[in-house]
């Protein structure tokens, strides 16, 4: 066994020793069954063409469906997309879909303010979704904290701090349009 290999199975080991660090009540975990191959990476299907604030899809498909550990570069919500001026000036909570299947996965603000939302998202680099902004019919969160959701596409991961639990997720995974529309919406 190679470093690498040993080094992976303790980590397992150990996230397996506790399963509750990475999702705690009303978190829903998940197993690695989630992100077996499927027909398209760990999805079913690729992401849709025509991904919100500009996203790119190139990058999203590579995040979302061939990827387990690795994210959008920090600031890409900020810097390589439209999502900033998008959402300026909005009183109201926005929805984040799937980026392959169009599933509503997170809706946001929820119980804070928008600049309280962005406050966060800029000080992690990564849009940050709190406990009351996740679907949990459709999130999971597997052992060693990788959020994802039930059709196997790969979102971020929970980094929980003194608050409670702290979901980091790409942009280009929650980027998509809702199911069965082809229009772009806020």
């Amino acid at each position: 066994m190679n470093f690498k290999s040993l080094l992976t199975s303790l980590m397992g080991l150990l996230s397996d020793a506790n399963p509750t660090k990475y999702c705690s009540p009303p978190c829903v975990p998940g197993d690695e069954s989630i992100m077996n191959q499927k027909e398209h990476g760990t999805s079913h299907t690729p992401v849709q063409s025509n991904l919100r604030w500009d996203c790119d899809s190139k990058l999203a498909d590579r995040i979302c469906n061939y990827n387990r550990h690795y994210a959008e570069h920090s600031g890409y919500f900020e810097e390589d997309s439209t999502f900033l001026q998008e959402v300026k000036g909005l009183k109201k909570a926005i929805k984040f879909y799937d980026s392959n299947t169009g599933k509503l996965l997170f809706t946001a603000p929820l119980g804070r303010t928008w600049d309280e939302f962005l406050d966060e998202s800029h000080h992690h680099g990564w849009p940050s979704f709190r406990d009351d902004e996740v679907n949990w019919d459709l999130v999971r969160v597997l052992p060693n904290g990788e959020t994802v959701s039930v059709d196997g596409t790969h979102l971020g991961h929970n980094l929980p701090d003194k608050k409670g639990n702290r979901f980091c997720i790409n942009l280009v995974s929650v980027a998509g349009n809702p199911n069965g529309s082809a229009s772009k919406e806020l």
